[in-house]
């Protein structure tokens, strides 16, 4: 079993190699689905001396334990749900639900509301069916705002909705005019809904 500190480090590792770097690591990932086989994301962990103690199950922990459920077990092989920066991963188009949130912080507003939600680096703008993960990602990087995206307006000015799993949705973009400030988040904390 991790320690809190190893499982936090290990996710970190874990994310880096399997949404931005994976060739870093001699990882190479399916187009479709970004997945790689388990044991060649173990073999890639345990070839640093740091992680050489590492097993399956230590992965499975890290998996089962992620606050965002950032990875997901396919079979035998293992993905990273959403958040990829380097080749583009596939997803089938969805009918999202009528409203999805997004978490960003004070400072980014005033771009949003005139540009609308754009990846920022990444394949995809990530949203949310709740306002808890939204709250996640918006408080890490200043003070927070919550924004309600009406999706079926989204979609009538040309967004393509995408479900990850686990209430989380991409898009490619989401237009400012779908995007409005939930004033029932004010002063919201990660943990408390």
């Amino acid at each position: 079993m991790l320690k809190p500190t190893q499982e936090k480090t290990l996710s970190k590792w874990m994310t880096k190699a399997l949404r931005h770097t994976p060739g870093e690591f001699g990882l190479t990932l399916d187009p479709e689905d970004g997945s790689c086989p388990a044991d060649s994301l173990l073999a890639a962990i345990t070839s640093h001396s740091r992680w050489s103690w590492v097993t399956l199950e230590h992965i499975r922990q890290v998996v089962r334990n992620s606050d965002k459920q950032r990875f997901e077990w396919k079979g035998e092989r293992i993905r990273a749900r959403y958040g990829h920066s380097h080749d583009h991963i596939s997803y089938t188009p969805e009918i999202p639900p009528a409203v999805l949130y997004h978490g960003t912080n004070q400072k980014a507003l005033p771009s949003i509301l005139k540009e609308g939600l754009l990846p920022m680096g990444r394949q995809y703008v990530h949203l949310s069916e709740g306002t808890h993960f939204a709250t996640m990602a918006g408080s890490r990087r200043g003070e927070l705002v919550i924004l309600r995206v009406d999706t079926a307006h989204a979609r009538e000015s040309g967004a393509t909705f995408y479900y990850a799993g686990n209430e989380v949705w991409l898009a490619d973009r989401v237009p400012a005019a779908s995007c409005s400030i939930d004033q029932h988040a004010e002063g919201r904390h990660p943990n408390h809904e």
